[in-house]
């Protein structure tokens, strides 16, 4: 059974990073998509990062230049680096995770964490 635990969220100004964590148990995938999507209040989920098991990366526009995915196989554990941060940033931060990855990430995803909430001001 596959459970994610996301920490590393908090308040920052507006220009400020932080460094978002995602413990991941029960995976036994050599094969697999992992990434982060974020919902702001009253907006629909929107992915912001993903990285598959053999290194691939994607991000959504809005960070691209700004955020930063990677993984520590070791400790199984997923970051996501969050540099400039904008108010638009604000937003409860999921990890998630799926073991459908043939050639591409799916658009949904199966394991969700609880979140880790972010506020940009």
């Amino acid at each position: 059974h596959v459970q994610l635990v996301e920490s590393g969220g908090g308040s920052v100004q507006a220009g400020g990073s932080l460094r978002l964590s995602c413990v991941a148990s029960g995976l036994t995938y050599h094969s697999y998509c992992m990434g982060w999507f974020r919902q702001a209040p009253r907006k629909a989920p929107e992915r912001v990062a993903i990285i598959a098991s053999d290194g691939y990366t994607s991000y959504a526009d809005s960070v691209k230049g700004r955020f930063t995915i990677d993984k520590d196989n070791a400790k199984n554990t997923l970051f996501l680096q969050m540099n400039s941060l904008k108010p638009e940033d604000t937003a409860l931060y999921y990890c998630v995770f799926d073991a459908r990855f043939v050639g591409s990430c799916p658009q949904s995803f199966t394991y969700w964490g609880r979140g880790t909430q972010v506020t940009v001001s």
